[in-house]
């Protein structure tokens, strides 16, 4: 029997997804006339506006054009001379950033083992005992990843102790927030838990995700201290995320932040991977991962049914020893890509398909 047609849109990545159409036509709508270049227009000038309102205070905010330029101006405006990141061996920065931060800022990452994904404070307590001591790189950063790269989070707690331990060890803390917007909608879903999150936990940096939530290429680094982010303006054009035509950036947020556009984005894909969880974990038995915490899907899976799925319709692979595949939902997901792909698994192992 030959597979079933497959789902029109893929769980490879919300980084496969397209940007939302609202955006695309902020776009457009940008593109009429002149306006003065390198932020100095007023789609950038209402952005920033948005971002003190969203965290309900006056942020600086720089917008940048990816997540590792995000990451990497976030850094090097946190990072003194001589001074290290702490970070999670699953974290970004540590593992899918080809070293940028290492080459480009000459710092060094010091990844710590993790529980899935998340940084334990003992862990900066160990590295704290450095501190000192001219042998060793001295921790400055502590960078945490909220939802992480395994789709678990952090509650408001944690991230505040982190934040406590960080600084009473005189680190300062940075929250790549690729995913930010997941993770807003899995934990109530309202800018109050993002200030609660950010804001009252003490979190000093935050790069805050657009591209995997519905915008063509668009991220910001927002420092919740203004007077931190001094040579931020100088450190964006150095580290090559200074556009020129950055009206196209802020238009992309204009809408994003618009009516918590961001947060009803990410919640539908968040509760599309909750129904993808549904629709697989019988099929998959004891092979079926714990429901999702934000919109990734951890199965474990046969190679050679692997295999077989990832020709029909793409996915990536995420741990290989445990033979552990990723399946990412997106803003776009729909009921009917999820049963699409639920009738495919079904027909791939065998199972009878459910109407």
């Amino acid at each position: 029997m030959p597979m079933p047609p497959a789902p029109e849109r893929t769980f490879a990545s919300d980084n496969a997804a397209p940007a939302h159409p609202d955006v695309i036509e902020e776009i457009r709508r940008a593109n009429h006339g002149h306006a003065l270049a390198y932020g100095a227009d007023e789609w950038t000038a209402g952005v920033e506006r948005s971002f003190d309102e969203i965290f309900g205070r006056r942020v600086s905010t720089s917008l940048v054009v990816n997540g590792t330029g995000a990451n990497v101006l976030a850094l090097a405006t946190m990072l003194e001379p001589g001074a290290a990141v702490i970070c999670t061996d699953w974290s970004h920065v540590a593992t899918d950033e080809a070293a940028a931060p290492e080459r480009i800022l000459g710092t060094k990452l010091i990844a710590v083992p993790s529980e899935s994904g998340r940084m334990q404070p003992d862990r900066i307590r160990e590295q704290a005992r450095n501190l000192g001591n001219i042998h060793h790189a001295q921790a400055g950063v502590v960078s945490i990843t909220q939802a992480t790269e395994w789709g678990t989070l952090y509650t408001i707690d944690e991230i505040g102790e982190i934040c406590e331990v960080a600084h009473a060890n005189s680190m300062t803390v940075h929250l790549d927030g690729a995913r930010l917007a997941n993770a807003v909608a899995a934990l109530g879903g309202s800018v109050d838990v993002l200030r609660a999150m950010v804001v009252d936990t003490g979190v000093d940096v935050v790069s805050f995700g657009g591209t995997k939530n519905g915008l063509l290429g668009a991220e910001a680094v927002i420092h919740l201290d203004p007077d931190r982010a001094r040579r931020a303006a100088y450190l964006r054009k150095q580290v090559n995320q200074l556009a020129s035509k950055m009206r196209f950036i802020a238009a992309q947020f204009t809408v994003a932040l618009r009516d918590d556009n961001w947060i009803r984005w990410a919640t539908n894909a968040n509760a599309s991977a909750t129904a993808l969880h549904a629709a697989t974990a019988a099929l998959l038995g004891a092979d079926a991962p714990p429901p999702p915490a934000v919109n990734s899907v951890f199965p474990v899976l046969d190679p050679a049914v692997a295999g077989r799925l990832r020709e029909w319709s793409f996915f990536w692979p995420w741990d290989l020893e445990r033979n552990q595949y990723r399946w990412m939902t997106a803003w776009d997901t729909t009921g009917e890509d999820i049963s699409r792909f639920s009738a495919g698994l079904a027909h791939v192992l065998g199972a009878p398909e459910r109407n």
